[in-house]
């Protein structure tokens, strides 16, 4: 069978899946588990009752394959979905201790959701389900007792479908009135509760949380908003239990890091929540293990990206740093980049997230009382050969590099600033002679970029297009991702240490920038232009602050 996972384009196949829908199968076996607990009734009669049951719903289901299906039978479907569930829930309450009494309505239900798939491929029709009922009714099955027949995976089956990001995109209307209501219905909820209660151990259960996973993704890509309401209706403390359960890795837990990313995405509140279920310390745990070895499979390395992922998304929030730090997260950081094993890529970019800005000033300090910054600079002196299987490129690792170090030289006071320091001086200046052959790299990358950019605006300006702010800032985009970012950092780090009050760094600099034909007019340009775009959600006062510092700076260059 296959399962939803949008996100990649295509449908995501359960690795143990064998295309093969063993609810049948699962239908007899438990049928007869049943009757045989069954002690109120002769079980034989129920027994040759319910095969007959099944051989007339065959030849039923033969009969209907011809059947056109439009608004007025998806309507009696929904109907009958409502008479069937209705009758076996007033069976059971009825005859609570004796199954064979209800035995034949859960059929009943369970042939009717399976013919409910068919509205899944008609959203434009999903309002019917709302109006008449069947949402709430389906969200009602989720807390069946029975986990033997009917049990919830089909009513997660269903809503899997019916929720399916491709299906949910064609009829926009539709999607939003089910989505609206399955929210309602505290659909997230009820997923989690029942997650809880399965046995993964148990294959058919192990579908059925990876369905259930599949419903979240589909809804949170349709609508990014809910992740927050998600979060706190459980699914974030499940999550974070299911990724430390010691039980041997498989699909479901490379699910659960997947969610956990798209949860943690741009969501302060759902970073909080994390932080609060010391969900800080349960990424570095499971991702210590990367520290020595590799991950085995393309799967696991998927998910050790994923954990890395949510833990910068947590990163970003500052109350977050400070766990991040009482965990010893910079310790184990710095011993991955010593290691050299897959996850040295990932850590380097944690460490930028955890040291950049005001708030990374603690970090800063701790990352050279671990001995960091020797670490970092044979990192910034050599970019290391891409390694095979991590698929980094040299721009992104010089970036997280040279955002470390400007981190660095923003943040640190006193002895740890005088340290940092004199790794410029040491061996002749050799990394300040690095810092200028990264500068004259970038520049020339940004001037070509910046040559194509001025081309296109030519054009448009002749085919008489109006260029306004929106298409202003695409363009400063592009450059920023031509390498005008990484180009801002060095400039940065240059500047900084000409104004550290160590001539010898001064002069080295300007030696350079003579030998070379580049220019203080070119750096104090590109500096002005980083510090007109600083300042991403802060305060308008550290914006102005920052920008002043900055000038300052430029003042003694």
């Amino acid at each position: 069978r296959l399962h939803g996972c949008p996100d990649r384009g295509a449908k995501r196949l359960r690795d143990d899946d064998d295309g093969d829908d063993p609810r049948s199968k699962k239908v007899g076996r438990d049928l007869a588990r049943r009757l045989e607990r069954d002690d109120g009734e002769d079980p034989s009669s129920d027994r040759k009752r319910i095969l007959e049951k099944l051989m007339d719903d065959d030849e039923d289901t033969d009969d209907q394959e011809g059947e056109p299906v439009d608004e007025s039978s998806v309507k009696k479907m929904i109907l009958t979905f409502e008479k069937r569930s209705y009758k076996n829930q007033e069976l059971r309450i009825k005859f609570p201790d004796t199954p064979g009494r209800f035995m034949e309505t859960e059929l009943d239900l369970n042939d009717i959701i399976q013919e409910m798939h068919v509205i899944a491929t008609m959203p434009d029709l999903y309002h019917l389900l709302v109006e008449l009922n069947a949402v709430h009714s389906l969200l009602g099955l989720l807390s069946h007792e029975n986990t033997d027949i009917l049990s919830f995976k089909d009513v997660v089956d269903l809503l899997q479908e019916l929720t399916d990001i491709d299906t949910l995109h064609e009829s926009e209307e539709g999607a939003e009135v089910l989505i609206d209501s399955l929210l309602e219905g505290q659909v997230v909820a009820l997923l989690v509760q029942n997650m809880e209660r399965l046995d993964e151990q148990v294959k058919e259960e192990a579908d059925g949380v990876y369905n259930t996973l599949a419903i979240i993704e589909n809804m949170a890509e349709f609508r990014p908003g809910l992740c927050t309401e998600a979060a706190q209706q459980g699914l974030m403390q499940w999550l974070l239990k299911r990724i430390k359960a010691k039980i041997p890795f498989d699909a479901n837990k490379l699910y659960c890091s997947e969610i956990l990313a798209i949860l943690l995405q741009n969501n302060d509140s759902t970073r909080e929540l994390l932080g609060e279920l010391d969900g800080i310390d349960v990424l570095l745990q499971q991702l210590s293990v990367f520290k020595r070895h590799n991950p085995a499979t393309a799967e696991e390395q998927e998910m050790m990206e994923n954990l890395f992922d949510a833990l910068c998304s947590c990163l970003m929030l500052a109350a977050n740093r400070d766990r991040f730090l009482r965990g010893e997260g910079l310790q184990l950081m710095n011993l991955m980049l010593r290691e050299k094993k897959m996850s040295r890529t990932s850590a380097l970019k944690v460490l930028d997230h955890g040291m950049i800005g005001p708030e990374g000033s603690d970090d800063c300090h701790k990352f050279v009382d671990i001995l960091g910054l020797r670490t970092i600079f044979p990192l910034f002196m050599k970019t290391p050969k891409k390694m095979r299987k991590a698929g980094t490129v040299d721009k992104e690792h010089e970036e997280h590099v040279c955002s470390i170090i400007a981190s660095c030289l923003r943040n640190l006071k006193a002895q740890q600033r005088t340290r940092l320091l004199s790794k410029f001086t040491e061996n002749d200046c050799e990394k300040v002679d690095r810092l200028m052959e990264l500068h004259f790299k970038y520049l020339e990358a940004v001037q070509l970029a910046d040559k194509r950019i001025e081309g296109e605006k030519h054009d448009m300006v002749k085919r008489g297009e109006i260029l306004d702010d929106v298409m202003e800032d695409e363009f400063y985009l592009r450059r920023l991702d031509a390498g005008l970012f990484v180009l801002q950092l060095l400039c940065y780090i240059m500047v900084e240490i000409s104004n550290s009050g160590i001539s010898q760094l001064q002069q080295r600099v300007h030696q350079i920038l003579n030998l070379r034909g580049g220019s203080v007019k070119v750096v104090r340009h590109i500096m002005r232009e980083y510090a007109e775009n600083i300042g991403d959600g802060k305060s308008e006062e550290f914006k102005e602050s920052e920008q002043k510092r900055i000038m300052d700076l430029l003042e003694n260059f």
